[in-house]
């Protein structure tokens, strides 16, 4: 099988790391050794295609997945996949995942003190339309205490995968609200070294996407390579 030319390499502090101190379950898993980089073979960049049949009639409306309406802020989170060009990643297949508006996650694990809401999965699917569009119907999420040290709480945030033509492109980042408190706070948000690039994982209000008496509207654009490249969970 013949080499093809690797993916461009993310400039220095703009990826978190694969040990952040602060984040207590990196010191367990970050590599003890340098990593060996492979080249990228046919085997990377091919594999199982998703399509259209993938999406089922409103996996992207996280409000309608069962018989009543969930308890919270409805909210609208949009916004489009671009490549390191800044051009529209069409058909990439985009899930998302959070908790409920109480903090908690449908998820047997989840044993946070809060309340579950019978009609929010938290979970849900897209693809981008040729110009790399997405668009979700949800739930603003809670924030959460999770014990990583004393009085720990995550930001409310949205986990976000994105798939490309094939399954082992996968990536898999998270979404955080303008204006949260607890931020400067969070191991996990602040373990992209470089600021800029840690601001990109922070949503922006957008007023067009904001639906009147209805739901608010957040823009989070995804940038998959390159030097402005969207922080990545390794």
């Amino acid at each position: 099988m013949s080499e093809l030319p690797g993916y461009r390499r993310p400039a220095q502090g703009t990826q978190p790391g694969y040990l952040h101190p602060p984040y207590v379950s990196s010191r367990l898993r970050a590599p003890t050794k340098p990593l060996v980089l492979l080249p990228h073979t046919l085997s990377e960049i091919t594999g199982p295609l998703f399509g259209q049949e993938s999406i089922r009639p409103g996996d992207d409306d996280l409000t309608k997945q069962h018989a009543g309406a969930p308890i919270g802020e409805r909210i609208v989170v949009g916004g489009r996949v671009l490549d390191e060009n800044g051009r529209p990643v069409r058909g990439a297949l985009i899930e998302i995942w959070q908790g409920n508006a109480a903090g908690r996650y449908a998820h047997e694990r989840d044993t946070h003190d809060a309340p579950l809401d019978p009609n929010f999965s938290g979970c849900g699917r897209a693809l981008t339309d040729d110009e790399g569009r997405y668009r979700f119907l949800t739930i603003k999420p809670g924030a959460y205490p999770w014990r990583n040290h004393d009085n720990a709480w995550r930001p409310a945030h949205i986990h976000y995968s994105l798939f490309g033509q094939g399954i082992l492109t996968r990536l898999v980042t998270q979404m955080y609200f303008p204006g949260d408190p607890l931020l400067p706070f969070d191991p996990i948000f602040n373990g992209t070294d470089d600021e800029k690039a840690r601001n990109r994982l922070v949503a922006q209000f957008d007023w067009e996407s904001t639906t009147p008496e209805f739901a608010l509207g957040f823009r989070f654009d995804v940038i998959l390579r390159g030097r402005d490249a969207t922080p990545m969970e390794r």
